[in-house]
């Protein structure tokens, strides 16, 4: 299950640097994960100063929405 990115992202952009298979997006206000790209490895979780990035399991519905949708633009 895919990384989620929620609204505690203030786009440093750590995350993009990490994400061994590009599968965060940036976008207007904060970055995104593609959940048809995320391996679920964790790394931006783990790398995330702002603790924006959780799993799918931990994430509210309206950001796993939000990063899909997001990540299909």
């Amino acid at each position: 299950m895919a990384s989620v990115v929620n609204d505690s992202c203030v786009k440093c952009l750590t995350c993009v640097d990490v994400c061994p298979v590009g599968a965060i997006k940036e976008r207007d206000t904060q970055v995104v994960v593609n959940p048809d790209e995320c391996i679920d490895c964790g790394v931006c979780i783990s790398e995330c100063p702002n603790g924006a990035i959780t799993t799918a399991d931990e994430a509210d519905e309206k950001w796993i929405k939000f990063n899909a949708d997001e990540a299909a633009k």
